[in-house]
């Protein structure tokens, strides 16, 4: 229940932030993207603050993949954790499309494709292992902070805008909006994501190896 209501949430603010920003910026995709970014950033570290006693606060399949290799999650949950994030994230997309005043069922037509894109996604996934688990190395309780900063600033350093999340990139698609993401394009983006996890793995478990 806290990964599908925390996952749902995500999109809720990704999506809506994106509704909204691009409405009142006028035309200013700089101001949108800003709105859309700060947006994402509070939301995270509220969820996760909230929720993560109770889940963990995963809200992404990497995520719970990353944790699962190092033994850190039961393997038995990584198929019930992924279904709910990626249910979650669909019912938020429609959520904020009702609470809009748009069509609940949409297709996104918002391209997002190209080598550029897809490098941007494993750095951006890599990059936000490397937050949480440095975070959780050195100062757990700071994790939220690290999160939400990460993603705030990495929605404007990715050329891809750091979906970093295969759950959330699968519910973009369900969104023709500021944030969405064709169909067609959601594929690669994960297999990129997947890369960012493979590398993760391999590199933060040295970085932050505890020797204790």
């Amino acid at each position: 229940m806290a990964e599908a209501l925390g996952t749902a949430f995500l999109l809720i603010a990704v999506v809506g932030s994106g509704i909204m920003g691009e409405t009142l910026a006028d035309g200013n995709t700089a101001v949108a993207l800003l709105a859309n970014a700060i947006a994402t950033g509070c939301i995270l570290y509220v969820l996760i603050t909230t929720l993560g006693p109770v889940s963990g606060a995963h809200f992404n399949p990497v995520v719970t993949l990353a944790f699962a290799w190092r033994g850190e999650h039961p393997r038995a949950m990584i198929a019930p954790y992924i279904g709910v994030q990626i249910i979650g994230g669909i019912l938020g997309v429609w959520a904020a499309h009702l609470m809009f005043d748009l069509p609940i069922l949409q297709s996104s037509s918002h391209l997002r494709t190209g080598t550029n894109q897809w490098v941007s996604e494993i750095i951006a996934t890599f990059g936000l292992l490397f937050v949480i688990f440095g975070g959780l190395r050195h100062k757990t309780d700071a994790v939220p902070s690290l999160v939400a900063l990460y993603i705030t600033g990495a929605y404007w350093f990715t050329s891809s805008t750091s979906f970093a999340n295969p759950a959330v990139t699968i519910a973009r698609g369900f969104s023709d909006t500021f944030a969405g993401i064709v169909p067609a394009n959601i594929a690669m983006f994960i297999v990129m994501q997947g890369v960012g996890l493979v590398i993760g793995h391999f590199v933060l478990t040295r970085l932050f190896h505890s020797s204790q």
